[in-house]
């Protein structure tokens, strides 16, 4: 059995004391493909070092995180342009628009967004998408910019099931973790109308740990509680789960 990891973040500070024994207690527990999302150019140096140590398990996105589009986006744009340029990625990606933090920003990040999923379709590459707070408006880019060629991941997908759906519909499969296993997720409610084909396992480590590690710092192997639940949502074995949503990977992914 090896389980994918589509969506966690490697290199942030919360795992500088123990990033190696983290990495570790993830391998020896199967999971075995680890995708990383980029957040902006201050931590590419930290990605290209920990696919250098772990060549096969480690895959890395490039892209600008919607919190992190400021007033110097346009030059984090050139950054990710000239990195998808000279090295191989899997995804343009955590790419999105969240108004959580600051609606201020809205008109710089559908503009960040757009320009990056036409990064993405120069490059065939998928998207991964971050959404917070700010469904109407990545629905927006996305019916703008559709196409056959756009296809990717709807990361931590929280909605309803028609907001499931619209985002199936523009070829994106639903990234779900840790959200799946609380109370209030509510995502636990509906999951099991939505073919498995359309989904794929994340644990966005350090954030969003699952129960009984809620509210503590997430890691990679946390996904074994991700794994725990759908299997329960969808009346079928943990392994079936893992082999499928690992084929899904591969689809997104290329690899």
């Amino acid at each position: 059995m090896i389980i994918t990891d589509t969506h966690t973040h490697l290199y942030s500070e919360a795992f500088d004391e123990d990033r190696e024994e983290m990495m570790q207690r993830a391998l020896e527990n199967n999971v075995k493909r680890l995708f990383v999302p980029a957040i902006d150019s201050t931590y590419t140096e930290g990605m290209l070092a920990l696919e250098a140590k772990y060549p096969g398990n480690v895959f890395l996105m490039m892209g600008l995180h919607p919190t992190h589009v400021k007033e110097n986006y346009e030059i984090e744009l050139s950054h990710v342009s000239e990195m998808l340029k000279t090295h191989k990625f899997y995804a343009v990606g955590e790419i999105g628009i969240d108004l959580y933090w600051d609606k201020s920003t809205l008109g710089i990040q559908q503009d960040a967004f757009k320009r990056q999923i036409q990064l993405a379709k120069k490059y065939s590459l998928p998207i991964v998408i971050h959404c917070r707070d700010a469904f109407n408006e990545v629905f927006e880019v996305l019916e703008a910019e559709k196409s056959e060629t756009l296809y990717g991941i709807f990361h931590c997908f929280t909605g309803t099931l028609e907001q499931a759906k619209r985002a199936i519909s523009y070829n994106m499969k639903l990234g779900i973790g840790g959200v799946a296993t609380f109370k209030n997720g509510k995502i636990d409610q509906f999951l099991n109308e939505i073919s498995l084909e359309h989904i794929v396992l994340e644990t966005d480590a350090p954030y969003l740990a699952p129960k009984p590690y809620r509210g503590k710092r997430n890691e990679s192997l946390y996904i074994l509680k991700v794994l725990e639940k759908l299997s329960e949502i969808y009346s079928i074995s943990e392994e079936e789960i893992a082999n499928i949503t690992t084929e899904n990977s591969k689809t997104v992914f290329g690899i």
